[in-house]
């Protein structure tokens, strides 16, 4: 029987044209920490989900390695879609929620299978969040990928170390469709070693123990904000405010990280005038979303000056605007449409990039045949010039507009600038 890991040609062929639409998702996309990664040893990696199918297509697309990765159950119900699943690389795997005979019937052979995917040396990926949350934070992670550590262990940990290795995906944006993504790979778990170090504790102990320490480093990944934390819409206000969005992505985490390392401390040394402040900042939001302003804007140094070149290229820019959004009508008619239908604004990006792909490659090519049947050479090669950039510049000016338009009411709501120039100071 053939293994979800074996090659395939179908896959290979679709691959290249996956992983280039899902980069043109992103404005900026980086991949960082790959040092981080053991070489010839089986590596199973662990990381925050926040954003539906988005999160597996990022890790995906880092590189052309061969990858499998693991999603719940209950997914794969449906025939056609659990062949489908089987044919991106992606296994199942089944929660209590699922029913305990799902998870008794299935599991085993599961894990089994996992086991046999980073045995041949191909990387296995898991969120053991086990549900995307659109939160800089962690819930507590579930035990399906430590079990299937333990159960390589067991089976090959004498031949070739086992390894966990923790990921993090930082998002600029969780819902706006061409944000920016980096990938973190941060210190590895020697599962081999520290199983050899524990020996005297039962399986349950040792996956706590991997536990604490695989959320503990995937917090490091990441923007993270404790999960008990009550005030976090207030703390990660701040963090933006504060840290700002200017520098490269790795710089902005580590401005996040240290920004948000600053208010909880704070919090802890001062409680009663951190919470005085971050109940200010919660009306704050409140006040700054109902005027429909941007936190961006808020971060700005000098927002006059941003509001006035903006101004200029709003107005140099409009035109083609106008003429991308006409050429890619059915594109983002038929995104909105499908957006709509989500309860779950997460899935979002995934609609987004999903209609893209199909579409505009079509639509490319009939612009293609129809301009080079009907205008001179010449004419035509521009018009598909033009229509190949005209969605990603669709998109793309269209955030600088809304973007402007923030940028422009922040500049005229002079309560809120002193709301946040009187209040928003931490000791």
């Amino acid at each position: 029987m053939a293994k979800i890991q074996d090659d395939n040609i179908l896959y290979s062929l679709l691959k290249p044209f996956v992983d280039y639409h899902l980069r043109k998702s992103f404005r900026r996309y980086k991949v960082v920490g790959q040092e981080n990664i053991p070489q010839d040893a089986a590596c199973i990696f662990g990381a925050n989900h926040t954003n539906t199918l988005m999160d597996a297509l990022v890790l995906l697309s880092m590189n052309k390695e061969k990858k499998v990765f693991i999603a719940r159950g209950d997914i794969f119900k449906k025939p056609f879609i659990a062949k489908l699943m089987h044919f991106c690389r992606i296994l199942p795997i089944y929660r209590i929620r699922d029913g305990f005979k799902s998870v008794k019937d299935n599991n085993s052979e599961i894990i089994d299978k996992a086991a046999d995917v980073v045995r041949d040396n191909v990387k296995l990926f898991l969120y053991p969040e086990a549900a995307h949350r659109t939160k800089h934070s962690l819930r507590q992670l579930s035990k399906g990928i430590f079990h299937i550590a333990l159960e390589a262990n067991r089976q090959f940990g004498h031949e070739k170390p086992v390894y966990i290795v923790p990921t993090g995906i930082e998002y600029g944006d969780y819902f706006r469709y061409r944000s920016t993504a980096l990938i973190s790979f941060g210190e590895p778990i020697n599962v081999t070693e520290f199983i050899n170090q524990h020996k005297d504790e039962n399986e349950a102990l040792l996956m706590n123990g991997l536990r604490d320490l695989l959320a503990e480093r995937m917090a490091a990944r990441i923007s993270f904000i404790p999960d008990s934390e009550e005030n976090y819409d207030a703390i990660w206000e701040l963090t933006k405010i504060k840290a700002g969005c200017k520098g490269g992505l790795e710089e902005r985490l580590e401005r996040n990280q240290k920004t948000i390392k600053e208010i909880l401390e704070w919090k802890e040394r001062e409680p009663e005038k951190a919470q005085a402040l971050l109940e200010k900042v919660n009306k704050f939001i409140k006040k700054r979303k109902k005027k429909g302003i941007s936190v961006t804007s808020v971060a700005k140094d000098k927002p006059y000056v941003a509001a006035l070149w903006k101004s200029l290229v709003a107005v140099l820019g409009l035109p083609l605007y106008i003429a991308s959004a006409l050429a890619t009508l059915p594109i983002w008619v038929v995104t909105m449409i499908l957006k709509g239908s989500f309860k779950d604004k997460a899935w979002g990006n995934t609609v987004s990039f999903g209609v893209e792909t199909i579409l505009h490659p079509l639509m490319m090519v009939l612009c293609i045949a129809l301009t080079f049947s009907l205008l001179p050479w010449e004419i035509a090669l521009a018009s598909s010039i033009f229509y190949y950039y005209s969605y990603m510049y669709f998109v793309d000016f269209g955030e600088f507009l809304r973007r402007w338009a923030s940028d422009v009411r922040w500049c005229f709501n002079k309560k809120l600038r002193k709301m946040k120039s009187q209040n928003f100071r931490i000791s």
